[in-house]
């Protein structure tokens, strides 16, 4: 019987993604999440920034390299997993990661000195989300 693992995390690619192939030619992407928690002590606001590994596969993991970049905006769904090994002193060591099941492109802002922006931006944003929810559609069901 399995047990419950489930992970969801928002936050923002801390670099571009990474694709790579495994050893029977399966795509595999891996990039990095930074995630905010804000919180109050007395009356000072602070803020927690926490970073985790994502790794996706397949068709997802080919959309992902293709439409993810640094700084863009993720909602994952995944599970948690655990890779262990031994150094080169012979010490167990582990690290934890996430194994994306299903990613969510989330808007992006083009700030107005972007020379690629053309036309209303708000209709440009509209249409690049539909597409990238349609891509994202379509990759999720594999």
């Amino acid at each position: 019987m399995n047990n419950l693992n489930s992970i969801l995390l928002e936050g923002n690619l801390v670099k571009d993604p990474e694709l790579s192939y495994s050893s029977k030619g399966t795509p595999v992407c891996n990039f990095s999440v930074a995630s905010n928690r804000y919180y109050k002590q007395g009356d000072e606001t602070n803020e927690e920034v926490s970073y985790f590994d994502v790794t996706t596969w397949s068709r997802l993991a080919e959309v992902c390299n293709e439409y993810l970049t640094k700084g863009r905006g993720v909602r994952i769904v995944g599970r948690l997993k655990q890779d262990r090994w031994d150094d080169q002193e012979g010490k167990t060591r582990s690290k934890v990661h996430i194994v994306a099941e299903h990613v969510e492109f989330k808007p992006k802002f083009k700030s107005k000195e972007d020379p690629d922006q053309e036309g209303d931006p708000e209709s440009n944003q509209d249409s690049e989300e539909a597409q990238d929810k349609e891509v994202l559609d379509q990759a999720a069901s594999f």
